[in-house]
């Protein structure tokens, strides 16, 4: 019998895989269908205190390897969220909340709402590269992540997750930092800053002229950045980038990721990417005699 289950901090999931954070998490309709799809659990949209409109089209350029987008955190506002966490509760799957702030205060603020709206745990988008005081312009500073961490854990009970940037030198500090706070463990990677320019037009393609590249682009990045922070750390890490079929997600896995985001393949791919993974993932183990998903949880330090 193959065993594909995952325990992630106390989380509890059938399959590693999670829809990662940006794309279609802002409605209970777009999460139930990530859901039915195949997907272990569920990571909203980044919400925060109030509704935000982002920036001005055009905000995403799809390319031959990803995507380049600078949304500019719209959402609709915690207050108008929980009917949208009533709607998603219905897939009977564990929904982790995804807040952004500019303060420890307002994330511990915005992470009690995401519990009472029974957000089994919270993820602290701290990586966000393209919006102006939050996400990324936190993220770098170990001192600040740290600060955020303690105030989110005395605001809630369930776990707490860390969403770091890979635009900075300093990952391993700030994930260390992190750990020793009380995250319950770290999600790597978010995108990579990045910029495209129109060489007809003569001007960037993008409203915000910078966004964040994703996609298999950035797999090689993202899964240097688990490679490392496993050797690094205690707590768990959750792999994120370019992952779209089950050899990539075993890439991120077998670097030490113990659970896979998937969220630019739910775009080239489609919502059967997580049923698709997870198939693949089990032939896999099948034809290579292992019973346990956690039996690959970082062979490649081996």
């Amino acid at each position: 019998m193959i065993s594909l289950k995952v325990d992630l901090a106390g989380v509890e999931m059938e399959n590693p895989t999670m829809l990662a954070s940006g794309i279609m998490g802002e409605t209970g309709g777009s999460l139930l269908a990530m859901a039915k799809g195949g997907a272990g659990a569920l990571v909203t949209k980044s919400i925060g205190s109030v509704p935000r409109q982002g920036h001005k089209n055009p905000t995403l350029v799809e390319l031959e390897f990803g995507y380049m987008n600078a949304m500019g955190l719209p959402n609709p506002g915690i207050e108008a969220f929980g009917e949208e966490m009533f709607e998603a509760s219905k897939a009977g799957i564990p929904i982790v909340g995804s807040v952004f702030g500019s303060s420890a205060e307002e994330f511990a603020s915005l992470a009690r709402r995401m519990q009472e709206y029974g957000a089994e745990a919270v993820e602290l988008n701290l990586s966000c590269p393209h919006a102006k005081g939050y996400g990324m312009e936190m993220g770098i500073d170990p001192d600040v992540v740290a600060n955020i961490i303690r105030e989110v854990k005395k605001a809630v009970v369930v776990p707490v997750f860390a969403k770091l940037t890979p635009n900075t030198h300093r990952l391993i500090d700030v994930a260390k930092a992190a750990e020793e706070a009380g995250a319950d463990a770290i999600v790597a990677i978010n995108t990579l800053k990045a910029m495209r320019i129109d060489v007809d037009a003569r001007m960037p393609v993008l409203s915000n002229r910078y966004g964040g590249l994703s996609g298999p682009a950035v797999r090689g990045v993202g899964v240097r950045c688990v490679y490392e922070l496993y050797e690094a750390l205690k707590i768990p890490v959750i792999g994120v980038g370019g992952i779209e079929d089950w050899r990539s997600a075993l890439e991120y896995m077998m670097a030490g990721a113990v659970a896979v985001q998937i969220g630019s393949g739910v775009g080239r791919v489609g919502p059967q990417v997580f049923g698709d993974v997870c198939s693949g993932i089990s032939a896999y183990m099948a034809d290579n005699g292992f019973r346990d998903i956690t039996q690959l949880v970082g062979v490649a330090h081996d």
